[in-house]
């Protein structure tokens, strides 16, 4: 059973870094792409909205769940601990300290991957309202070119009085 305590740490961080790896290149895809995409030139606002919001899910779902993970670690961690100090005859303070601040540090490294996943979903989905809100815009002006209203529908828009309708 000690020589299950390395492999549980390993385990546990292994996953936290690899699941750190895929936010962060799914943030610099996504990052990209908002660079060089253009909102004017989709006809289907469902297929901007689809565009706009893949794999926003997966770094959200990686936020909200590495705390667990972490979690997970440190039972499993103060568990191997437990489980030595039982089966030892004499054991110091000093390995048992050990054990526990090990599995500790699965917790913090959790939460170390979590907080960042977080802020950069929420970065994230800003850019997405962003190019969302210049979409509407888009279309809304397009719509209003060659009325005879479309100042009067520009206007309206740009006052947030978009659900009115003009005769």
């Amino acid at each position: 059973m000690q020589s299950l305590g390395p492999l549980v740490e390993y385990a546990v961080f292994g996953v936290l870094i690899a699941l750190s790896i895929i936010a962060v290149a799914i943030t610099l895809e996504r990052l990209r792409f908002y660079r060089s995409m253009q909102a004017t030139r989709y006809t289907s606002r469902a297929r901007l909205e689809s565009d706009l919001t893949r794999r926003l899910n997966i770094i959200g779902t990686i936020g909200a769940n590495a705390p667990y993970i972490g979690l997970l670690g440190t039972v499993l961690g103060i568990m191997v601990t437990f489980q030595t100090l039982g089966s030892a005859a004499n054991m110091d303070v000093k390995s048992i300290m050990t054990g526990l601040s090990l599995a500790l540090k699965a917790t913090a490294a959790g939460i170390a991957v979590a907080i960042p996943c977080v802020v950069l979903n929420n970065i994230l989905r800003r850019k997405v309202r962003e190019h969302h809100n210049s979409k509407q815009y888009a279309l809304y002006g397009q719509e209003a070119i060659g009325s005879t209203w479309s100042l009067a529908k520009m206007n309206m828009f740009l006052h947030g009085e978009d659900n009115h309708k003009i005769e």
